[in-house]
C-alpha cells in the first residue's frame, strides 16, 4: 500500500475515465474513492460512469460519493450541448456499460472529504477535474480541513493560454466560479493543472489502437470511449491532431510535479468571468499556496501514461 491516499473528484467524461485508470495504476497512492460532480454530465450520471469504469477495470473496492449536482450559486443544472458532442449524451463516448453492482455510497461526498482529510492529513492528495463545488463545501463546512489536506491538485483553469469558454475561461472553473475562488485563495497547497500544460498531451488513434491490440474488453471499451472523443476534437475544429489528457495529466502531476515546470504564483478566480489569475492581495506574501503549471515534459508524460494505462487495460 502507498503512504499518500488519493481522491478523485470527476465529473465522469471521458478524460476522467483516464484520469481513473491511471489513478489505479500508479504505485505512488492509493485511489481510497472517488467524489462525483456536475460538469460533463449530470451528477448521478457522473456517479454511475465511475462505478461502471471501476468494475471494468476490477476495483469494486473503491467507493463513489455523491456530491453537488448544481453550483453553489445557482438552484439547477444541464449539461451544456458542446458537452454533450465532447463527450456523448451519457459521458463516456456513448459507450454502454453494464450496471454497476456496487451502489453510490449514502454518505454524501463532502462529508467523506472531511474525514478522509482528518485520517489521512498530510498524505491526503485530493484530484478535482471537474468544477470545485464539493471541495470549497468540504472546506467551508469543517474550515480546520484547509491545513490538513496535504495537496490538492486540479484540472482547471488558463493562465498563459486562452481559455475554451471565453478567451479567459476554461470551463471547469467556469462551472462554479464562486466555489474556485475560494478554493484557490484558501488551499494549504494547491497546483493548477490547467490548458497552458493540458493542450500539450495529445492522444492519438495509434495509442487507441495500442489498448485494443491488448485483446481485453477494457482496452476495447478505453479505445472506444476515446475515439470518440478523438473524432470530437476533429469535428468539432478544437485540435485535428489529437485529443487531450486534461484530467489524466492532472492525476499524474498530482503524483509527480516533476512532470512539469510550477510557476508560484498566488491566484484568484474572478466571479464574474471565472478567469484565473495572480490575486494582487496576495501577490507580496512571501509565501506561496498556489501554483499553476506552465510547461509539461510531454514526452515522459505520454510514455508513463501509456505504460500505466497499458498495464491496467491489459
Amino acid at each position: 500500500m502507498a503512504r499518500k491516499k488519493m481522491i478523485l473528484d470527476l465529473d465522469t467524461g471521458v478524460d476522467d475515465a483516464l484520469a481513473i485508470a491511471y489513478a489505479l495504476a500508479t504505485p505512488d497512492a492509493d485511489l481510497i474513492g472517488i467524489a462525483a460532480s456536475y460538469g460533463n454530465t449530470l451528477v448521478d450520471t457522473a456517479a454511475e460512469n465511475s462505478l461502471k469504469l471501476l468494475e471494468l477495470l476490477g476495483a469494486t473496492n473503491v467507493p463513489v460519493y455523491r456530491g453537488f449536482s448544481h453550483s453553489s450559486t445557482t438552484d439547477g443544472f444541464e449539461t451544456m450541448e458542446i458537452s454533450m458532442d465532447i463527450h456523448g449524451k451519457n459521458g463516456i463516448g456513448d459507450v454502454e456499460l453494464a450496471a454497476a453492482a456496487r451502489p453510490v455510497e449514502t454518505t454524501p461526498a463532502v462529508d467523506f472529504m472531511i474525514e478522509a482529510a482528518h485520517t489521512y492529513q498530510d498524505n491526503l492528495i485530493i484530484v478535482p477535474t471537474g468544477p470545485l463545488t464539493n471541495l470549497a463545501a468540504a472546506m467551508q463546512k469543517d474550515p480546520e480541513i484547509i491545513d490538513l489536506i496535504g495537496n490538492i491538485t486540479l484540472m482547471g483553469g488558463a493562465l498563459t493560454v486562452p481559455g475554451n469558454v471565453t478567451p479567459y475561461t476554461e470551463a471547469n472553473i467556469n462551472q462554479d466560479p464562486e466555489a474556485a475562488d475560494y478554493v484557490y485563495k484558501h488551499a494549504k497547497h494547491l497546483v493548477m493543472v490547467g490548458l497552458d500544460v493540458t493542450m500539450q498531451t495529445l492522444l492519438t488513434k495509434k495509442e487507441t489502437q495500442e489498448w485494443r491490440d491488448l485483446g481485453t474488453e477494457k482496452g476495447r471499451v478505453f479505445a472506444d470511449i476515446f475515439d470518440y472523443y478523438i473524432e470530437a476534437y476533429d469535428r468539432l475544429d478544437i485540435d485535428k491532431r489529437g485529443a487531450a489528457l486534461h484530467d489524466p495529466l492532472a492525476v499524474g502531476v498530482a503524483v509527480d510535479p516533476k512532470l512539469v515546470t510550477l510557476l508560484p504564483i498566488n491566484m484568484m478566480v474572478t466571479h464574474e468571468d471565472g478567469r484565473t489569475i495572480g490575486d494582487p492581495e496576495r501577490a507580496l506574501d512571501p509565501v506561496k499556496t498556489d501554483f499553476a503549471a506552465v510547461e509539461v515534459d510531454t514526452a515522459d508524460y505520454l510514455d508513463r501514461f501509456m505504460n500505466y494505462t497499458n498495464q491496467i487495460l491489459g
